[in-house]
């Protein structure tokens, strides 16, 4: 059935970019910018800083959007056709959307930002060494690598405003430099033995070897993997033995899971509360703090701080 569902997949990006292709995109063309697709919208924040007034993007996941089981629809592929340009993370995140992105590429720029990365750059999965972890946004040294790669993406499109996005880039990496330097200090509120990070899934790796961080997920990579009573009993029996008094919910990840690990923490007599909500896989509402790449960190620095201190 999966294969039929793909082959059907198929016919269907083939046949709107053919369609496409025949009639162009003569409307984002006159306009003057460049129209940007993205997967997930830290992606998409990146590419607004950068191209500025140059760009319209838009981002296919919002908030609270798992990109590990999204599938896509009919208007995300119509969006991604009239693109000029697809940025993506890779490294199997947008793990139901592979073929998609194959079909794309044959007619315009698809670019997935986190495989610019060299493979040594990299964290594997605990579970599956053979397997790249894909939440490389979460380590702010390397998320600085993905502004580079949108930067030459969009001067390869646009040279006539090469000078624009390098010096829109040279001020957004201040601002993340600026970021990394502000977790640091918050960290250091924070007692080196309680520096345990337990949530949903094992989103955030590279977060915690940036900043000195265990981290300790109910589910693998990613939230297609199963758990059962004995990976819930597992986290337990960490809680208990080195006294963690909080763990945290996921933005885009169900509270079901991490609700079973308190509520069994606390019949063993182990008292453990919700430390708060994380954005992990999405961001927040358009608009907010939140809903910027620096403002959603900001914010699960300020959160882990004040739960864990």
């Amino acid at each position: 059935m999966k294969h039929l569902f793909l082959s059907f997949l198929s016919l269907i990006i083939i046949g709107v970019v053919g369609c496409s292709a025949e009639t162009g995109n003569s409307e984002n063309n006159d306009s003057g910018t460049i129209h940007v697709v993205t997967t997930i919208a830290q992606i998409g924040d990146v590419a607004k800083n950068i191209g500025g007034e140059y760009v319209k993007v838009e981002s296919i996941m919002g908030p609270g959007v798992d990109p590990h089981l999204y599938n896509a629809v009919q208007g995300d592929i119509q969006k991604m056709d009239n693109a000029d340009i697809i940025f993506y993370n890779g490294l199997h995140l947008e793990g139901q959307m592979g073929e998609i992105f194959e079909e794309m590429e044959q007619n315009k720029p698809t670019v997935a930002v986190a495989e610019k990365l060299s493979p040594d750059q990299l964290l594997a999965d605990p579970e599956s060494p053979d397997i790249p972890d894909p939440h490389v946004w979460f380590d702010i040294t390397l998320w600085k690598n993905t502004a580079t790669v949108i930067r030459d993406s969009l001067i390869e499109l646009d040279p006539d405003n090469e000078e624009y996005y390098i010096e829109n880039t040279n001020t957004y990496l201040a601002e993340l430099d600026e970021l990394h330097e502000y977790a640091n200090d918050r960290f250091e509120e924070i007692p080196e033995e309680s520096r345990v990070l337990v949530t949903a899934h094992d989103a955030f790796n590279y977060f915690g070897e940036a900043y000195g961080f265990e981290v300790i997920g109910l589910q693998g990579l990613s939230t297609d993997s199963d758990y059962g009573v004995s990976d819930i009993q597992r986290i337990i029996d960490v809680l208990v033995e080195r006294n963690i008094k909080g763990v945290f919910v996921e933005s885009s990840v169900s509270e079901r899971s991490i609700n079973a690990v308190v509520e069994g923490a606390n019949e063993e007599g182990h008292q453990v509360s919700i430390g708060g909500e994380l954005y992990s896989d999405a961001m927040g509402e358009e608009g907010t703090e939140e809903g910027t790449y620096i403002g959603m960190f900001r914010h699960n620095v300020d959160t882990i701080v004040e739960s864990l201190k």
